[in-house]
């Protein structure tokens, strides 16, 4: 149960109405650190402010400085009585990275709680949202901070071709965000596409930053979800919450279907068989271990799903049970200084067996004969450790030191690890229709891994001084912090690769870029040796800021950023350190009318990104690759290997990559920056309903990603007279500036020794990096009043440019900064148009109507329009050279290329130029979900609910086929060009029970 606690009661009177400028009077607010907010207000100077958290029973007071402004930053999120010396008092909820105005120096103090009137945060430059963890509840939202962000208008979501679910900000790409927990950046640095995980019941409030973000945040070019955790008070509080999806009240999800050649067609992805069904339960605790002193809360969050996935053969069920937690403790040491410790756990297992289907059946949909089982695991834990003084009443210092820990799903090595990875794809049945073959554990082993962890560690620091003068505020702080990526190497399973293809109809018999005489047998050979390296990533920064309160109506905002990065080999030797990077960020808030009723505001910055250490592991790695291709005959043997190899065909490929950090990177290297200016307009039309404009432009300068061009050095050696000049030297790939000249160390003279040199752009062809984004955003808001809250808003906007950002969504690579767009220039040849994270329209509508105490509904609905649509194909090789016929000469290398260029087979064989886009656009997305919650009187603390996802279960496609040809010199095109690869998720239930006393 909980203890009684004194509530204060407040009133909203006409005679109050008609000061209501006193209430919310623009005076001097400045945006809040990450984990907190600010209290801000005018009263007399020298009165004394004295602010009661009604939670925690902690106060502070301070006293009114000479101009009658105060400000009281790092004030933790929560309900709290703010009071003056003479005993006037205002009740005022505190959110994270927002200031709530108090004022007492007006005749009459407007004292409201639960009103509805919604004040504009005039305090802030920023565009931000803040969610509370019971509007959350209440909304019909799945169990993650990305569902969350997707409320905010401009954010789309993004990773349907790479199945994540992952949000896109203002045209940047899915891996170009920034996450947070309690202050701690919590960014898969490695990839840049996930984040740390943690019980969603144990989220306080999240903050969704979608640009002008100040300058105590960076590494990101999109947006910003930031969520601070639960903490205990002086009310002891328990409860629970379930959470239950069954399979039975789940529509079947769409197969999707390959179309062959010959006019027959088959299913490419078996989905309407698979079923899953997911229990969550949360137990909580939180109170006083001394009460305003010590408090603590624990989330511990259950779950127990069960999956089956069936495929043409083969088939598995993965079960999980593993628990995940969270632990809290704060501690008031006085009321000026607080101490935070946050641990969770979000190490999960999964019990994974696998199945063929017996007697050779297809498209089974139930499970065979059992051929494997093993536990795997992911997931980790963080710790956190805060702390905020409050030195006087105008300084205030945080701490943070924090710790990660995050493992990778990695498969145990399974019996017939010694056997070679073999496919039978002969008869034409090509690679949808293939038949493991030999005695490797197919399907799920087809390499073998190193006996060490796959596994990322990141400490961090930080600390940041907030210090007001006057009409200022200064903040200046300083985060330093490094990220290791343990990757285990790897080879095929028994160390080699066995595709066995037939000359058939269906590639128009045509394999390897030759043309063989229909029924030939071949087989395509490939090894591939991995080795192991922890690679590690060091990035620091420091910031200043002021935030001056120019008069009573106007905020005028100023900050410089300067960040360094710095990324190591597999040796931990310094390929790559950028240094001096500043980041300057200018904005203002203008209170129109001075009431807080209407705000123009606008922002100007600069923001960086970090090269993720994804980039060391491609770059810099050792690896070395051989494919060839040859005719067979008297097919395989037992062991799948060839039964008489005959004679070779068509190109092979010689891949050595051997780290060199001097030959990695552009010695000028600059990072990835993105220029952004945001104008917004916000307006009060009545009492609870606002209405917002939003103008924002982004453009990326100084792009960032790999090239592995190596002619133009070629042909720059032979015009400067350097004749035994020998590529083989070169790394396979390096790190630059696409468009801008290249400085690299060469070994000219084939003698071993380096030289930094200077190849100019126009050897290399490439044109800039270019990303631009334009947005128009209209917004209208209702706060709950009249039983009802309502939140609509519509974006118009343009993606354009020549690459997408860090990953490339029409080829599903996921490869942050080194995707292949500017592998060659040719690859760059029709790409500028619209991007694929460009969707004109976007429509948004979310809210909560109360039928009764009771009863209530909730809806989200969506209506996105569709993305770009392109031609890819096999790039041109016309003008590179081939030299000895290995990869070192662009056409031994990118010959080997999928089709991923815009140069288009025309049907006849003929690569002719296409643009991005040529194709048309996808169709619209539409999504609308529902939420009915019943909390009955009679058991007080009882909340049932249940929500339906896809209510009207769209499955429209969401992810297409972009790839026309089939093979490089073959005439024939892809039938399955421009279908569905993946599909919208079905309609399903979520029943939910919650109980707190």
């Amino acid at each position: 149960m909980k203890n009684k606690s004194t509530h204060v009661k407040f009133k909203h009177s006409l005679a109050a109405a008609a000061v209501s400028a006193c209430l919310i009077a623009s005076t001097v607010s400045f945006a809040a650190s990450n984990t907190s907010g600010s209290i801000f207000g005018r009263a007399e100077a020298g009165t004394e402010i004295t602010y009661l958290n009604k939670g925690t029973g902690v106060s502070r007071t301070i006293t009114v400085p000479a101009g009658g402004r105060f400000n009281i930053s790092s004030v933790p999120a929560g309900t709290y009585v703010v009071m003056d010396s003479a005993g006037n008092e205002q009740e005022v909820q505190v959110t994270i990275g927002r200031g709530s105005n108090v004022s007492f120096d007006t005749i009459e103090v407007v004292e409201v709680i639960g009103s509805r009137i919604k004040a504009i945060d005039t305090s802030s430059v920023e565009s931000t949202e803040v969610f509370t963890a019971d509007t959350v509840q209440r909304l019909p939202l799945p169990r993650d901070s990305v569902a969350v962000a997707l409320l905010t208008p401009g954010a789309i979501q993004g990773g349907a071709n790479f199945d994540r679910n992952l949000p896109s900000f203002g045209g940047a790409s899915i891996g170009e965000n920034g996450y947070y927990i309690d202050g701690m950046d919590v960014t898969n640095l490695r990839t840049l596409l996930s984040f740390a995980n943690l019980p969603q019941d144990a989220i306080e409030q999240t903050q969704i930053k979608s640009g002008g973000y100040g300058v105590e945040y960076g590494r990101a070019l999109g947006g910003i979800i930031n969520v601070v955790t639960k903490s205990g008070s002086n009310d002891w509080a328990f409860g629970g919450s379930l959470y239950s999806v069954h399979d039975a009240l789940r529509s079947s999800e769409k197969n999707t279907i390959n179309r062959k050649l010959d006019g027959s067609s088959e299913i490419l992805t078996y989905n309407s068989a698979d079923t899953e069904s997911r229990l969550e339960y949360n137990i909580y605790a939180s109170g006083p271990l001394i009460e305003n002193k010590l408090f603590f809360f624990v989330n511990l969050e259950g779950q127990d799903d069960d999956i089956d996935n069936y495929s043409r053969n083969d088939s598995y069920n993965i079960k999980t049970d593993t628990p995940n937690y969270l632990a809290k403790l704060d501690w008031y040491i006085t009321d000026e200084h607080l101490l935070r410790f946050t641990h969770i756990n979000n190490q999960t297992e999964y019990d994974r067996t696998e199945y063929h289907n017996l007697n050779g059946e297809e498209w089974a949909g139930k499970h065979g004969e059992q051929t494997n089982s093993y536990t795997y695991q992911e997931g980790g834990d963080m710790s956190i450790l805060s702390y905020t003084g409050h030195l006087s009443d105008n300084l205030t210092l945080n701490l943070m030191a924090g710790k990660l820990k995050h493992q990778y799903l990695k498969v145990p090595s399974l019996e017939g690890g010694d056997c070679a990875y073999a496919w039978d794809t002969t008869n034409g049945v090509g690679w949808p229709g293939r038949k493991a073959i030999g005695c490797w554990n197919a399907p799920t082993q087809d390499e073998v891994t190193d006996d060490i962890d796959d596994i990322d560690k990141r400490d961090s620091y930080r600390a940041d001084i907030d210090w007001v003068l006057g009409d200022h505020r200064l903040r200046f702080g300083y985060n330093a912090e490094s990220y290791d990526s343990t990757s285990p190497g790897s080879s095929y399973s028994g160390g080699i690769y066995y595709r066995y293809q037939t000359a058939h109809e269906n590639n128009d018999c045509t394999i390897n870029g030759v043309l063989l005489d229909c029924g030939t047998e071949t087989v395509r050979i490939r090894t591939n040796e991995i080795v192991s390296a922890t690679f590690s990533v060091e990035n620091t920064a420091w910031y200043i800021e002021d935030s001056w309160q120019l008069s009573d109506n106007i905020l005028v905002y100023g900050g410089l950023r300067g960040e360094t990065f710095t990324n190591n080999d597999g040796q931990g030797r310094t390929f790559l350190e950028s240094d001096h990077l500043i980041a300057p960020r200018f904005g203002f808030s203008w209170d129109i009318d001075g009431d807080s009723s209407k705000k123009f505001y606008g922002t100007l910055g600069r923001y960086y990104i970090p090269v993720a250490s994804n980039t060391n592991i491609r770059a810099t790695r050792e690896e070395h690759f051989r494919e060839n291709h040859y005719i067979v005959t008297g097919g395989w043997n037992a062991d799948g290997s060839p039964v008489s190899l005959g004679q070779e065909f068509g190109r092979s490929v010689v891949d050595d990559q051997i780290a060199n950090p001097a030959v990695i990177a552009d010695a000028n290297l600059e990072p990835m920056y993105q220029d952004e200016l945001i104008l917004g307009y916000e307006q009060r039309v009545t009492d609870d309903w606002t209405l917002g404009a939003k103008f924002m432009g982004r453009t990326v300068g100084s792009g960032m990603d790999d090239f592995c061009g190596k002619d133009g050095f070629v042909r720059w050696a032979d015009d400067n007279g350097y004749d035994n000049f020998d590529p083989h030297s070169l790394a396979g790939c390096i790190i630059i500036n696409p468009g801008e000249d290249i400085t690299i160390a060469m070994d000219l003279n084939n003698d071993g020794t380096l030289t930094n040199v200077t190849t100019p752009a126009s050897y290399h062809g490439l044109p800039e990096y270019k990303r631009h984004y334009l947005g128009l955003q209209l917004t209208a808001e209702k706060a709950l009043s009249d039983n009802w809250l309502l939140n609509l808003s519509y974006v118009l906007s343009r993606t354009f440019g020549n690459v997408e950002g860090y990953v490339n969504s029409s080829l599903a690579q996921e490869d942050p900064g080194a995707t292949q767009d500017f592998d060659h220039a040719n690859f760059m040849h029709g790409a500028y148009g619209n991007l694929p994270t460009d969707r004109t329209h976007q429509f948004k509508a979310f809210g909560i109507y109360d039928f009764t105490e009771e009863l209530s509904v909730s809806m989200n609905l969506s209506l996105i329009s569709g993305i770009p649509l392109s031609c890819q194909g096999f790039v041109s090789t016309e003008g590179m050279l081939e030299g000895d016929g290995t990869t070192a000469y662009d056409l031994g290398n990118f010959n080997r290329y999928s089709a991923s260029s815009f140069y288009c087979n025309d049907g006849s064989g003929n690569q002719v130029l296409t643009k991005r886009g040529d194709e048309g656009r996808s169709n619209w997305l539409y999504t609308a979900d529902l939420g009915i919650a019943y909390a009955p009187a009679w058991y007080e603390g009882l909340v049932l609910k249940a929500t339906v996802y896809n209510l009207f279960d769209w499955q429209r496609p969401d992810a297409y086929d972009q790839e026309k040809d089939l093979d490089r010199g073959n005439p024939a095109v892809n039938h399955n060009f421009l279908k569905a690869t993946s599909f919208q998720p079905p309609r399903y239930v979520q029943l939910t029970a919650r109980y707190s006393f």
